[in-house]
This record gives C-alpha cells, structure tokens and sequence, in this order.
C-alpha cells in the first residue's frame, strides 16, 4: 500500500501538489497528526512516527488516479465535464448579500438559505483577515456566512499566519474545529481540487467527510500568488493604485472594481507568471465533481452562472429560489443567455482540459528520490 513517502515522490516532488489541504486535513482530523502544513502551504510530516502507513492520504489526493473511477461512478459523472442536471444564470434576492458578493451572490444566498431553514450547522468558506487577505473559517452563524462573502487575492491552504503572499482560494483545514464541534450537518466551499478531495474521501467512508452535506464548487481558472513586488509591477503596468480596489473577480480576465466605479479588466495572459505551477496540471475548470458549481463566466456584471450537477443540488437550488432567497434571469429577456453561460463554461472547461494535457505530456513521468 503506497503512504505519504509515495505521495511525495509521485505529486509533490513534480509539481503537482495543488496544496489543497486533504490529505492533511483528513489526517489530522482523525487524530493521527503525522502530517501538518508547511509555511508555504505544502503538506509534510510533522511526526513520521505517528504515521500509521494506512495509504488513505495518498488514495484522498486529487492527482492520484486510485479512486478515480469510483469516485466518477459515484458521482455519475460523464463527458465533457461532469453530470449536468441543469444550468441556469441566477443572483441573489437580498440586496446586502449581491453589494457584498463577487458575482451574483448565488453561494451566500444558498448557504443562509441553508443555514435559515435548519438545514447545515455551519460551513467551510474563506473569511477576510486583512485587505485581499483570507483564511480557512468554520461559519456557524448568518453573520458568519454573511461576512465571508465576496472574492480578494489570499492564502489558500489553511495558514494560520500570513506572510506576503496572496493567493484566490483557501482550504478545507476546517475539519478540524468542524470535528472537535460536534458538527454533523456542514456545506463545504471548495475550489475543484478541494471537493475532488472530500468526493474521494465520502467515496471511502471516511469520517469525517460524512459530515459534509453539501459541496458547492467554484469555476476555477487557477491559483495566482503574487507578494508586494509582483502586486507593485502589475499595478504599473495597468495604471492603478492597490489602495483603491474595492473588489476582485475572475471571469475572462482578472477584474479589479475600484473605488471610483471603474473597472480595470487584466488578461490572465498577464498573470501566468503568477499563477501557480501545479495549476498548470489540472483539468478541472467546472467544479465537476460538487453538488452545484458556481462562477461569473458567461454572466452579465451581477449574475452567476450555475450549474446543478447532483439531485441534491437541484433540490437546494428549487428549494431556495421557491422560497425568495433566489431569482434567475427572465428566459424572456434573452432566450439564448443561459445556455450561451453554458456554452462558455464548456469552452473554457476544455481548454483547461487540453492545457493540462499538454502540460502533463510535456513533464512525463521522471523518477523522483525523495529524501526525509
């Protein structure tokens, strides 16, 4: 049975670790505590005589093939990217949620829905520690949930302490506290590789993936970190000053919302020199593994593209635009716009795809000794 050492030689050591926190956070979570984080976010051992070689850290990651089978039958997943019950561009009914939101405000209206109705206990979201700067935060109130909405440049691996650098997305290290609560009923809000990460842990029946109910996934275009002089070259070449961005979003291009009401828009062209290496690898662009999968491509300014891939997200999203909580664009104001978001989901899902694979074709498989 391959461990941890395996998991090193064959994913960290090439590059491919997205450093979405799984494997730690599974080991962690069920006490053994062999493994821990890194100040750059990369999983190690913290005690190798506490590691027990079970193999589940290894069979968990998102860039080991084990489980990928059953992990798709599970899912019902399907070509070109992941099962597809419906698709819809929709925003949030509560104007306080959309000022506070990247795009629509679709994931914080479901999770208060969620959260209003009884349904979660709480969820694992991203919380804003300082400007363009987020950590891993166990919500178990509204204002929790309310308080973590919206999109800034942050950690993206579960920190506890911040250095200069800022990455898109944080980690799902919430198990832990999820854990020692008690909590039995949780929506996870995860970037690609995180949900793949805890759909291979359900597909196991490993506690304590049980407790998540509901995994809402984000588009995802890849990683960017960048410290103060990466943050100070791209704001001289695009003419802005970091002080008066208000809010960040990606959809075709890195949007950046100033104070003044404009709207700087940054090809991601531009940013590859910043986007993580392991992103490069990954094919996942559409959450293709989460109950319902969210983000601003193909929407109008305000709107999310949504889409339902389980019954069980289907049933959460009727249920909250039934209740008010949600509205979707008027099929007759534009016959063509959701399934025209659709389309664009599609296309840039498979140039991730095609780019990945020529990535992956380019590194090959080299031997790796690996030395602890």
């Amino acid at each position: 049975m391959k461990t941890f050492f395996d998991l090193i030689q064959e994913v960290q050591k090439p590059g491919l670790c997205h450093r979405c926190g799984g494997c730690v956070t599974f080991c962690t979570a069920v006490n053994y505590g062999a493994l821990e984080l890194d100040e750059d976010g990369k999983p190690r051992y913290a005690d190798i005589e506490k590691c027990i070689e079970c193999g589940l850290c290894h069979a968990i990651c998102p860039e080991v093939d084990e489980l990928e089978e059953e992990t798709r039958r599970r899912a019902a997943w399907s070509e070109p990217m992941g099962r597809i019950m419906e698709s819809t561009v929709a925003r949030a009914m509560d104007e306080t949620v959309r000022q506070r939101a990247t795009d629509g405000g679709v994931v914080t209206a479901l999770l208060l829905h969620l959260f209003d109705r009884g349904r979660i206990d709480g969820a694992i979201v991203a919380q804003q520690v300082g400007p363009f700067q987020r950590r891993p935060f166990l919500a178990t109130t509204r204002e929790d949930i309310l308080e973590s909405a919206g999109f800034f440049f942050d950690t993206s691996h579960g920190m506890k302490s911040f250095s200069d650098q800022y990455m898109t997305y944080s980690s799902i290290e919430e198990f832990d506290p999820m854990v020692k609560k008690g909590l039995h009923r949780v929506a996870l809000v995860g970037t690609p590789c995180q949900i793949k990460s805890v759909r291979r842990m359900q597909t196991l029946g490993l506690v304590p993936s049980d407790a998540i109910q509901f995994c809402f996934g984000l588009f995802c275009s890849g990683n960017f970190v960048f410290g103060e002089k990466q943050r100070q070259a791209l704001a001289e070449a695009h003419g802005f000053d970091w002080d008066q961005v208000r809010k960040i979003n990606i959809k075709e291009a890195l949007m950046l919302h100033l104070n003044n009401g404009e709207i700087k828009t940054i090809p991601l062209a531009d940013l590859a020199a910043i986007r993580r290496y392991a992103c490069r690898f990954c094919p996942d662009y559409a959450a293709e593994f989460a109950d319902i999968a969210f983000g601003g491509i193909g929407a109008r300014e305000g709107w999310t593209t949504t889409i339902m891939r389980t019954p069980l997200g289907r049933a959460v999203f009727s249920d909250a635009r039934s209740a008010g909580a949600l509205e979707t664009f008027r099929y007759q104001d534009d016959h063509r716009y959701a399934s025209a978001a659709l389309e664009k989901v599609h296309e840039w899902s498979r140039r991730k795809k095609e780019s990945a694979a020529a990535f992956r074709q380019e590194l090959g498989a080299p031997s790796v000794r690996v030395k602890i």
